[in-house]
């Protein structure tokens, strides 16, 4: 099976996309985790992101090996490469999976590369651009360098995000991360050969950027969800005016020019307790 057919297979869409509109600057997709039986759905979702994990975290020659011979091996290698720590309250790993499972389920892209397989110490950070996927339309591959900040409060989600987005267009940085990434292309993926020669150093960016998306995804404890219980249909308009409210904060600071920009946006009942379950999953797929 080729690499492109393994992350064809993915989980079952959770997440409903409550506002998707791509004829907007910047484009913007609004994402529900939605309740059950009165409460906020932080369990399942979290559930939910633990599926993702393998291709997450995984290199795609080892989610190409993976069979029942080897699966539990390799769930708890993908489960301890995230973090190994108590201290999980402002870790920024979470974040960078919810990224990864909404530009696959919403936009069907493919990784590029596992940058938490590539990070030098199990508990370290992860540096540089939060998601690498690409987006195969037509015959010409778009590359996704994904931003992403797991954050409780949306105005300081924007601010560091906004700061994030004109650094990391800035020429030298995009230069050093187009070096790293491109070492670290898996040979065997069959995007391998085009990837490598859009970032090299002799494609220039002029070109780079035409074919360059940075989809970027905040999370915040919204006032919305902390007043339903239900999605009937007052708490979807409501969630729609809260989404298209946030996206004109957003959309009215200082961004980059010569970068396409998505905006995922995805309303919590409470980052704290959403955290705490995803936390508690990946522990027990760690002790497999």
């Amino acid at each position: 099976m080729s690499s492109n057919a393994i992350f064809a297979l993915h989980p079952a869409p959770f997440l409903e996309v409550r506002v998707h509109k791509m004829d907007i600057t910047p484009s913007l997709s609004g994402l529900c985790v939605g309740y059950e039986q009165g409460v906020w759905r932080a369990e399942q979702f979290a559930a939910h992101l633990m599926e993702w994990l393998p291709e997450f975290a995984l290199k795609a020659s080892e989610c190409k090996a993976l069979g029942h011979h080897n699966a539990i091996e390799l769930i708890r290698r993908a489960a301890k490469s995230v973090y190994e720590t108590e201290k999980f309250k402002n870790r920024g790993e979470f974040g960078e999976l919810i990224l990864h499972a909404a530009i696959r389920q919403v936009f069907n892209s493919l990784p590029a590369i596992s940058k938490i397989y590539y990070k030098s110490a199990t508990n370290d950070p992860v540096k540089g651009f939060d998601a690498v996927h690409v987006v195969d339309s037509s015959d010409e591959l778009e590359l996704w360098l994904g931003e992403v900040k797991f954050y409780s409060d949306f105005n300081s989600a924007v601010r560091d995000v906004v700061t994030e987005l004109v650094n990391h267009s800035e020429r030298d940085f995009l230069r050093s991360e187009f070096f790293l990434i491109a070492n670290k292309i898996d040979d065997s993926w069959p995007n391998a050969k085009k990837l490598k020669k859009l970032l090299s150093p002799n494609t220039s960016l002029d070109e780079v950027f035409k074919r360059v998306c940075m989809p970027v995804l905040l999370t915040y404890d919204s006032q919305c969800l902390s007043e339903h219980t239900i999605c009937d249909e007052a708490y979807k308009a409501a969630f729609i005016s809260e989404i298209n409210a946030n996206h004109r904060i957003f959309a009215g600071r200082a961004l980059p020019k010569n970068i396409r920009i998505h905006l995922f946006l995805l309303p919590l009942c409470t980052k704290e307790s959403l955290i705490k379950a995803l936390d508690k999953k990946l522990k027990i797929c760690q002790q497999l």
